[in-house]
């Protein structure tokens, strides 16, 4: 979706949505705002129910304090406006208690984001304002006043968080992120200490876009199976959102066409919303042109190159995933028998394989060992269509999240070795 051609009641009804959807927000809770090239605010009422928020509700406060609309502004507009007064460069706000993140925010923490890739260039450092009356002058003042050190996320003391961003797709991005970064954190405590990218290896990402060759394509060349991967890619991707195996900002996954062609998910790319002409077409190493194709093209082409059976691919941060990856540490599956029946033995693969060294990333992800853990850079699957990707990623998080459970109750137990083979047998693996 084209963001960019919304009118901001429209933009700012649909992300309100999406954060409610993801239970970022309560009812009463959290508040957005744009402001325009007209230094017009337009941002979310006060007193309205957030879970039926439509463009109607918008308010719009004028550069001149007309406030025009059904209801009235939100009661933390005095700090959306200091923000705009001090950062010209920031033209959207996101103001929200999404719970990883007020568990920082109590606790008087910020996360350290050098825990994956997105989470550090999507936040980098994180601000900490002191605690102000909500709705007041003053809370407008210390949020502010982080923001003009240079902060684009402050968490507020006993509050929550306040993203900025260039556009307020940019700002949600971030708060997503970032209360993905927390989440993580707490939950990779249970199982260790986590450990954090050095500033080598958040160079090594940052070098990673693909420059392909281009070639000239259009619609009236695909076939068939090309509408239908496109649709199937599509579908399980915004499924994945829905479900946090994705986030709008992270995770890629490809489907083959044929020996020569595969699909994939472009970069840079709003997942929630992805549509079939976004996927990027990759033909002998060629990709559509004016398309810029996913990070992870070429981890994806050498294992299709190597392994002919192979259909679909998916990298993903699930939080729960997540967890282990920033621990460096693999997920059991011998918890459940349909644990180790769909994913297998999970191997586990330093941070720099997926950007330089495919060769050993196509000799580990196989039909027979479909999964891995990558070292802060979440996880990678590989299954004979996307629907059995998509199920085995899903099987994978709820078997990391059961270990992380069991955690506070004396730890999992795993499966015996007997049973592992009893199920092999069983099931012909």
């Amino acid at each position: 979706m084209r963001y960019e051609y919304l009118h901001p009641t429209e933009e700012l009804a649909l992300t309100m949505h999406r954060i409610y959807q993801y239970k970022m927000t309560t009812t009463s809770g959290g508040n957005l705002s744009i402001i325009d090239e007209n230094r017009d605010i337009w941002i979310t009422p006060a007193g309205v129910d957030k879970g039926t928020l439509t463009g109607k509700d918008i308010v719009c406060v004028k550069s001149d304090g007309t406030v025009i609309g059904l209801h009235r502004p939100s009661s933390e507009f005095p700090f959306h406006k200091a923000i705009y007064d001090v950062r010209p460069d920031i033209k959207a706000i996101v103001h929200a208690h999404p719970m990883a993140l007020v568990a920082f925010s109590i606790a008087h923490k910020v996360p350290d984001t050098k825990l994956f890739p997105q989470a550090w260039w999507s936040s980098g450092r994180v601000g900490f304002a002191p605690y102000g009356v909500p709705g007041s002058e003053d809370l407008g003042r210390k949020i502010a006043y982080e923001f003009t050190a240079g902060y684009d996320s402050v968490i507020l003391q006993n509050h929550g968080v306040c993203c900025g961003g260039d556009n307020l797709q940019e700002a949600f991005q971030r708060f997503e992120t970032l209360e993905l970064c927390c989440k993580t954190l707490i939950k990779a405590h249970l199982i260790g200490a986590p450990k954090y990218l050095t500033e080598q290896q958040l160079q090594l990402h940052s070098k990673s876009d693909v420059k392909l060759d281009g070639f000239d394509y259009n619609p009236s060349m695909m076939t068939i199976r090309e509408k239908e991967m496109r649709a199937q890619l599509c579908q399980f991707i915004q499924r994945g959102c829905r479900q946090r195996l994705f986030t709008g900002s992270t995770g890629s996954f490809s489907a083959r066409i044929d020996q020569d062609k595969f699909l994939i998910t472009p970069h840079p790319l709003d997942r929630y919303s992805v549509l079939p002409e976004e996927i990027v077409m990759i033909r002998k190493g060629k990709a559509e042109y004016g398309k810029n194709a996913s990070r992870a093209t070429l981890a994806h082409k050498a294992v299709y190159d190597t392994h002919p059976d192979i259909q679909a691919i998916a990298n993903a941060n699930p939080v729960n995933c997540l967890a282990f990856s920033v621990c460096q540490k693999t997920i059991d599956t011998y918890t459940i028998p349909e644990s180790y029946v769909f994913v297998r033995d999970v191997s586990l693969l330093p941070f720099e394989v997926s950007f330089n060294d495919f060769d050993r990333l196509a000799q580990v992800l196989t039909s027979k060992s479909p999964a891995a853990v990558l070292c802060n850079n979440g996880v990678m699957m590989v299954g004979k269509s996307v629907l059995a990707v998509y199920d085995q990623l899903e099987v994978l998080d709820c078997s990391a999240e059961a270990v992380l459970d069991s955690q506070s109750i004396g730890g999992h137990m795993p499966m015996s070795r007997e049973i592992i083979e009893e199920l092999s047998r069983a099931f012909n693996l």
